[in-house]
């Protein structure tokens, strides 16, 4: 039996024709007790798990966040970006889906190997174009003739959007998104062959008055190498990579040959601009502490130590003589 929801008639009915002999029992039950078959498509391979499509979703999430907010500052409008789905599917279904006549964005997103995506609807690019060249941002669907002009304002624009994905992907990889062909006739471009599993994100997108979809398109190719870093585990994981004894020395060395600046203060004065504009050789400045008094040695300008002045091989020097410590320093 099929795990639909009957309504109270279909039941009222199959109640009926158990009750006048029209349906067997016995024979329900042999079917519901037999071998169920569930019916798998080899041409839509599924390559991702669901944990893996989740943390797709959350990466284009954030995507999605930076791309309004590059193009409200660009297009001078308001601009709302959302993603709407992500699903894996044939890179033949997904040619199919899309206008015949679009804008499409090939990436190159070393050093993963493979190319990515980026399909925006005409209505969305042309209300960009328009923004761009100082219009109100109204859409005219005219992809089949772009000129040259448009051509490379629309694959600038686009080419510095996807750059954010740099920063959508910064926690599981480190890519540098290059725009490496722009086209907008999809059946000129075959990135995989026809049967390879790809993800598409689409996202909502609201320009002025203009609405229409941006699709992201992932080979699994693509993504192959880092597959793991999609999992829940690898973004729950909270143990820090221990590290090499070697590793730690090189370190302290390093921290140990790092210089700071030390100065002992002799003590402050304050004086006015006229006496200051006055002063002259041989002038004597009095300080706000006497010799007595021992001195505030300060690193990096952070008070630090308390020490008294003297010599040592006839040269001037400091000896510490007390450390400061978080209370006194927060007197100070």
């Amino acid at each position: 039996m099929s795990g639909e929801v009957l309504s109270q008639s279909e039941i009222d009915a199959l109640l009926a024709a158990l009750s006048t002999g029209e349906m067997d029992a016995e024979e329900l039950k042999k079917e519901e007790a037999g071998k169920k078959v569930k019916v798998y498509d080899f041409k839509r391979a599924l390559r991702f798990s669901k944990d893996q499509i989740r943390s797709l979703i959350r990466i284009h999430e954030n995507f999605a966040r930076l791309l309004t907010t590059f193009f409200s500052a660009q297009l001078r409008t308001y601009v709302q970006i959302s993603v709407a789905s992500a699903d894996q599917i044939p890179y033949e279904e997904f040619i199919r889906s899309i206008p015949k006549m679009t804008i499409l964005n090939v990436f190159e997103v070393p050093p993963l190997d493979g190319h990515i995506l980026m399909e925006v609807n005409p209505n969305i690019a042309y209300a960009m174009l328009d923004r761009i060249m100082g219009g109100r941002g109204s859409s005219i669907n005219k992809v089949d003739n772009l000129t040259e002009i448009e051509t490379k304002i629309m694959s600038n624009l686009f080419e510095k959007a996807f750059s954010n994905l740099r920063d959508a992907w910064e926690s599981v990889a480190e890519i540098d998104p290059i725009l490496a062909e722009f086209e907008v006739n999809p059946q000129f471009l075959q990135m995989v062959s026809p049967n390879d599993t790809v993800v598409v994100i689409s996202l909502n997108t609201q320009v002025a008055d203009s609405s229409g979809m941006i699709n992201i398109c992932i080979p699994h190719m693509v993504l192959e190498p880092i597959m793991p870093r999609l999992s829940v585990h690898y973004w729950m994981q909270t143990q820090q990579k221990e590290r090499l004894p070697q590793e730690i020395a090189a370190l302290e060395k390093r921290i140990k040959s790092t210089q700071l600046p030390i100065i002992a203060e002799l003590g402050t004065s304050t004086i006015t601009i006229q006496e200051f504009l006055q002063l002259d050789v041989g002038d004597v400045i009095q300080l706000d502490q006497t010799i007595q008094q021992p001195l505030i040695v300060k690193v990096d300008d952070i008070p630090k130590y308390i020490g008294q002045p003297g010599k040592v091989n006839k040269r001037l020097a400091v000896q510490i003589i007390d450390v400061i410590r978080r209370e006194e320093e927060n007197d100070d």
